[in-house]
């Protein structure tokens, strides 16, 4: 479980392909305090390190991963989003978030806003439930707050110091990212869905 306060970006610095799977090698500042079968979120994505050393941490991506996130379009040079899991400890600045991706969205647009910037994100539609104003989403494991959410695309509001220590600053439109919507909406709508299906079953 994460928090969606990014700790650090990292660089890729090396793709390894095993069969279906692909291995990423990732260097960070963080690196030398990381240890194998750890939890660490990349870019939104809860991943387990396999490896690490003074400088850099691997971890594995399955097929089932890098097809239903963005991770099979990184590319050696990106910068990625880090952040360890959350402790019972841990200040929650954030929201929860599971580092479990939902969807991959796009952005479409960017503004600046002398002193901010507005992005625009397109999603699928299928998601438009678990998006409400002023409630929270984690985009690349960041957590924003949402603006303006419709059925297929929503606005979030980046502060100079999100912008400049997360790879928010590095997004421009036709950019992918990943997705994840709030987890306390997903369950609401899971039990809209069940009391759908028992209220099916008793008309039977």
């Amino acid at each position: 479980m994460f928090s969606g306060i990014i700790e650090t970006t990292g660089v890729i610095t090396q793709i390894q392909k095993e069969g279906n799977n692909k291995r990423f090698l990732i260097a960070s500042k963080i690196a030398s305090e990381l240890k194998v079968d750890q939890s660490i979120s990349h870019n939104g994505v809860c991943l387990t390190v396999v490896a690490q050393s003074s400088q850099i941490h691997e971890v594995v991506a399955i097929k089932e991963t890098l097809t239903r996130t963005t991770l099979d379009t990184w590319e050696p040079g990106d910068s990625i989003n880090l952040e360890r899991s959350i402790t019972p400890a841990t200040l929650l600045d954030g929201h929860l978030v599971q580092g479990h991706v939902d969807a991959v969205g796009i952005c479409t647009a960017l503004e600046a806003q002398n002193g901010s910037w507005e992005f625009t994100f397109q999603f699928p539609s299928e998601y438009a439930g678990l998006l409400v104003q002023k409630g929270s989403v984690s985009i690349d494991g960041t957590s924003l707050t949402v603006i303006d959410p419709g059925l297929e695309s929503f606005r979030v509001a980046i502060i100079p110091y999100t912008y400049e220590n997360t790879r928010m600053g590095k997004i421009k439109p036709g950019d992918v990212v990943n997705l994840e919507f709030d987890v306390i909406g997903k369950y609401f709508l899971r039990q809209l869905e069940v009391e759908g299906w028992r209220k099916k079953l008793q008309a039977v």
